[in-house]
């Protein structure tokens, strides 16, 4: 059974070895995602919830709508991914010297985890009928990185200071959107 506790716990313990050792932990979770699910319950909705935040750790819980999408955007410091139901799809990108351009791709499914370096951009779409849920966890603190994240328009690839808020409400309003298609007059 997964238990939050020793989860957080274990991820303590891992981040002081490194990205590695926190993928071992975030995979043998994963491993059996409906153990996960019992453990922090179906989500109810799509969004961030909080499950630990330290300076030097940050474990977040993601709920992604049915077919929401968020921009490209940079963590500034290294992340593991464990999804445990749906799927997520991943684009990645480079910079160029006035924009970003696509630079590979990845399909993660249930059990598995990406590791993300602490550069790397990327843009995260959920692109079934039904919620995704994984597990981020990151080495560093995501809401107050030491250094300044960015996020890129997604129909103009403009660069933006990154906007917790915007992710927020991103969240936010393709909740409203799942729901509203959802209901008897959607």
């Amino acid at each position: 059974m997964f238990d939050k506790d020793r989860f957080i716990e274990d991820c303590r313990a891992a981040v002081k070895e490194g990205q590695p050792a926190v993928r071992e932990v975030v995979q043998a979770a994963v491993s059996d995602p409906s153990a996960v699910i019992a453990g922090l319950g179906a989500p109810e909705s799509a969004g961030i919830k909080t499950l630990y935040r330290e300076k030097d750790l940050t474990i977040l819980d993601f709920a992604w709508a049915p077919c929401m999408t968020l921009m490209p955007h940079n963590h500034q410091m290294f992340a593991v991914i464990g999804i445990y139901s749906g799927r997520e799809d991943n684009v990645f990108w480079k910079r160029t010297e006035t924009s970003i351009e696509a630079a590979g791709a990845k399909t993660l499914g249930v059990g598995d985890v990406a590791t993300l370096g602490r550069n790397i951009i990327h843009s995260v779409l959920n692109p079934i009928g039904k919620m995704t849920t994984a597990i981020h966890v990151y080495g560093g603190d995501f809401f107050d990185p030491p250094e300044e994240r960015s996020e890129w328009d997604h129909e103009t690839l403009e660069e933006l200071p990154w906007d917790i808020d915007r992710v927020r409400g991103i969240f936010r309003d393709a909740e409203a959107r799942y729901r509203y298609h959802d209901s008897p007059s959607g």
